[in-house]
């Protein structure tokens, strides 16, 4: 039954062409600064989904049915935590919905509670770190804005 591939790919395609054109939308950096521009790495995301789903669509699995079972029941779960994190990002912060988001998905994947989250927040800490020192990013802090360095 390879129908199943070929809607999951079609559905990726245009995931990939509104991630794509959504990333053509970002403004050019001020004053014609050289070097990669701020929508390079959304657009390469976009090509490789799409191409990955492509391949869905030309060469699905021969043996693949919808998995509806707990394994359907934890996919569901894992979009919904992602498009809440989507959406908590800019009020809680980037450390608070990434230590939530983590958190929840490894705690969902059968970690203890408490480790879940511990990991979940050394991830946000990081990464947060990683970007707003090493590699010059902005991530927004949300409710944690007090600790902006001015």
């Amino acid at each position: 039954m390879t129908f199943n591939d070929r809607i999951f790919g079609v559905l990726l395609i245009v995931l990939a062409v509104a991630y794509g054109w959504g990333a053509s939308q970002f403004p050019e950096p001020f004053g014609g600064a050289e070097g990669i521009a701020p929508g390079t790495f959304p657009t390469l995301l976009a090509v490789v989904l799409g191409l990955s789903s492509l391949y869905l669509i030309v060469r699905p699995d021969p043996d693949n049915a919808w998995p509806w079972s707990r394994t359907g029941v934890e996919l569901i779960v894992a979009v919904v935590v992602l498009v809440l994190y989507a959406m908590l990002l800019e009020p809680l912060g980037f450390i608070l919905s990434t230590t939530l988001a983590i958190g929840t998905l490894c705690w969902r994947m059968g970690a203890k509670v408490l480790n879940a989250y511990l990991v979940g927040a050394a991830s946000g800490v990081v990464v947060f770190l990683l970007f707003n020192f090493a590699l010059d990013l902005a991530l927004p802090l949300g409710l944690l804005s007090f600790l902006e360095v001015s």
